[in-house]
């Protein structure tokens, strides 16, 4: 991924290199950044429209020489409108109640939240995190964060969704969700929900993260069109097709 040069006085440092988790044969390095101080969140706020991603206290974006897989990409959510599968997940998913809560993880989130990784993402990083890491991950931020609970309508926890406040949008930073109810696409659900939340606090993008063209698990950002992907002329239109 190409970005313009950053002029921050902050200090930047490239990972060692580490096998690629979406990519079989290749390799990974990303260039990360601090957020702390007073200005994390407008520091937050320019590297995320310079393509970076948080997690915990730090931002990043990929540095791996010779590929340029990893496109980052947003959802322009004024003009987003659901397709018709979109709807119908909609509609399958009417009776499920969403509600912000405190940004304190608990372990009824985190058993849902391994079971989601032992399923869908075995051998991966985060199938190994314990629940000081998940604490960590939902609770290190110092920007504004919030979180969202799904429950059935019988009060059972069956998704989990956690997003930043950026400036003009909202970018979501982690989601997962109980995997026996695959065919319910809450995965979708969920970022048609901020987008619907998007759009009523009149902001302007929801940020997906990275897509990469050659991993499946990737594809579903795709459907949520129209798309912009960070290049180095700046934002512009994205057809995944």
């Amino acid at each position: 991924m190409k970005h313009k040069a950053i002029h921050d006085t902050r200090f930047f440092f490239a990972t060692a290199p580490l096998p690629c988790p979406y990519l079989p044969d290749r390799v990974e390095r990303r260039v990360v950044t601090e957020l702390m101080g007073r200005d994390a969140v407008a520091v937050h706020d320019r590297l995320s429209l310079a393509g970076f991603r948080r997690s915990h206290g730090i931002v990043y974006a990929p540095a791996c020489a010779g590929c340029q897989e990893c496109i980052a990409v947003r959802v322009l959510a004024q003009e987003f409108k659901p397709s018709r599968s979109q709807r119908r997940i909609l509609s399958l998913n009417r009776n499920v109640l969403a509600e912000e809560v405190p940004l304190v993880a608990t372990e009824e989130q985190y058993l849902l939240f391994s079971k989601y990784q032992k399923c869908r993402h075995t051998g991966g990083d985060m199938a190994s995190m314990t629940y000081v890491d998940y604490q960590a991950l939902i609770e290190e931020t110092p920007v504004n964060t919030f979180l969202y609970e799904y429950r059935d309508p019988d009060g059972c926890l069956i998704a989990v969704c956690l997003a930043d406040r950026v400036e003009r949008g909202l970018s979501a930073v982690y989601s997962f969700f109980e995997p026996k109810l695959r065919k319910r696409s809450l995965g979708t659900f969920m970022i048609l929900q901020l987008n619907s939340q998007a759009r009523h606090l009149g902001l302007d993008h929801v940020y997906l993260g990275y897509w990469i063209n050659e991993c499946a698990k990737m594809s579903y950002k795709g459907r949520f069109q129209p798309l912009e992907s960070k290049t180095i002329k700046g934002w512009v239109r994205f057809d995944v097709a």
